[in-house]
């Protein structure tokens, strides 16, 4: 991850980890508060452009089997969930998440890094009111009046086909 020089409270460019799995890095909006979060750990912990921001108390990456045994499934059995969770579950959610909310398939494919738009159409299936939502959608596109679309007003009549013959 790198914080950008604008949120950085250092002032430097900041990275987390040189490079993404696929060895393409990829620049994506975090919300108000969680960067305001993150720049206070930053700041309270004086941490410099080369230091890690979750790391052992030495400075070190957290191994993975650290990370799950000590952070992450203490975390789980605080939630009370009563399920297993897997961080990688996180990542799921967070797709799924996206598109409930109305985010297009190709905005959250670059966001989670997809070379193929059918990897992200799997987070669809977890979708239960889209076709409400789609008709939501069309009901906004054509001004949420149920009588447009016949070509009464300019902007909601049905797109014509590049022929002509609309087929």
């Amino acid at each position: 991850m790198e914080v950008s020089i604008k949120n950085s409270p250092t002032g430097a460019r900041m990275l987390t980890k040189p490079y993404p799995k696929d060895n393409e890095a990829r620049t994506m909006e975090l919300p108000a508060d969680l960067v305001a979060q993150l720049t206070n750990a930053i700041t309270a912990r004086r941490l410099g452009a080369d230091d890690l921001l979750f790391a052992t108390r030495e400075g070190t990456p957290i191994s993975r089997n650290t990370f799950r045994t000590r952070i992450w499934l203490p975390a789980v059995r605080a939630s009370g969930i009563g399920f297993n969770v897997r961080v990688h579950d996180l990542r799921h959610a967070h797709a799924s998440w996206l598109l409930a909310g109305g985010s297009d398939l190709k905005s959250v494919m670059d966001r989670m890094g997809h070379a193929q738009i059918t990897t992200t159409q799997k987070y669809l299936h977890s979708l239960p009111d889209a076709d409400a939502k789609n008709l939501d959608a069309l009901n906004r596109a054509r001004g949420q009046h149920g009588d447009l679309g016949s070509g009464e007003h300019p902007n909601t009549a049905p797109p014509t086909h590049p022929h002509g013959d609309n087929t």
